[in-house]
């Protein structure tokens, strides 16, 4: 009986909270989440308000590139085949990509960490 009871107890206490549990609100505050390029080469500024963030993973296309720089660094260079992922400072990331040769719309997606707060990048780049 008591078992039933702390159990009944339990799901009391956690359904009784507000938030969920491992939810932070938005702490990076990206001035852009989605951009469209054309199929030439073009770049883009992302600014943030936070500066705690990290890249946790960039795909483009079917291919998903792992770093092994520390992307939670103020400044650093990625730099591929088809893009330059740059971290200018605390609150500024350029994108770069190259001219899309590929005959097919493509997309780049770069996921972002702060803490239990997760986000990402989005671009479109149409085909040639």
């Amino acid at each position: 009986m008591n078992k039933v009871i702390l159990l009944f107890a339990s799901i009391i206490l956690m359904t009784s909270c507000n938030e969920p549990i491992g939810k932070w609100n938005d702490i990076i505050k990206l001035s852009a989440k989605n951009i469209e390029f054309e199929a030439k080469a073009d770049s883009v500024i992302i600014t943030t308000e936070g500066d705690w963030w990290w890249i946790t993973k960039i795909s483009l296309a079917d291919s998903i590139y792992k770093e092994s720089i520390n992307t939670a660094a103020d400044f650093y260079i990625i730099t591929e085949n088809s893009f330059v992922i740059e971290r200018r400072d605390k609150n500024t990331l350029s994108i770069k990509l190259n001219e899309n040769t590929t005959g097919k719309k493509r997309t780049m997606v770069i996921g972002l960490e702060a803490g239990d707060y997760f986000d990402s990048i989005t671009i479109n780049q149409s085909e040639k």
